[in-house]
């Protein structure tokens, strides 16, 4: 069911520039499993090992940008680092929302937190599992587009091994770091201690 649904050129503004990315539109298994790979080429050549963000959907953060999540700042790093290689690609995965258990149960889980859990207690807490993230399609979408060996912009383990038992080769883990507010602090605290982020 993997296909490459369709593609076009998407003109962006990032900090006050004009930039045009290729945009790839993909779909897996159903319409829930969508996904959209955004490539900047800049001086690219056939040699070019590319750099990627996985980046997974978060319309409180991406969208509303919540200080309670580094998601948006997370995606802007991405989008300078990608602009300014050589080759660059952020896979854009709208399913992944909230680590996987979707929008609804994110916000329960919020809810949670409010009464003073951490994201992986309130997570189970609502009977949600921790991460529940797959990153098979991902794979898929790199070697479509021809890429098997990539930098990977990421702070977690788990996503360079999910990535590498689907075939995809990380040469180099690039560490992408923000920086801490009062309100994501305890946030990626708990990723740090509890879910072994690189942070």
């Amino acid at each position: 069911m993997f296909r490459d649904i369709a593609r076009t050129t998407l003109p962006v503004e990032f900090e006050g520039q004009e930039v045009h990315l290729e945009a790839h539109a993909y779909e897996d298994d159903t319409p829930s499993f969508q996904a959209m790979a955004l490539v900047h080429r800049s001086r690219a050549n056939n040699n070019t090992v590319p750099i990627v963000r996985v980046h997974s959907g978060c319309v409180t953060g991406d969208i509303f940008h919540s200080l309670r999540c580094d998601c948006y700042a997370q995606l802007q790093l991405a989008l300078a680092t990608i602009i300014a290689a050589k080759l660059g690609i952020i896979i854009y995965l709208p399913h992944h929302e909230g680590r996987g258990i979707g929008l609804v149960n994110k916000i329960k889980a919020y809810a949670e937190q409010d009464r003073g859990l951490d994201t992986v207690d309130a997570n189970i807490s609502i009977g949600a599992p921790i991460d529940a993230r797959d990153y098979e399609l991902p794979a898929k979408i790199l070697k479509d587009l021809g890429y098997i060996k990539i930098e990977l912009m990421t702070n977690n383990p788990l996503k360079i091994k999910a990535l590498s038992n689907h075939g995809i080769e990380i040469i180099k883990q690039c560490q992408s770091l923000t920086e801490p507010s009062e309100y994501n602090r305890r946030y990626l605290e708990t990723k740090r201690e509890r879910m072994a982020h690189k942070l």
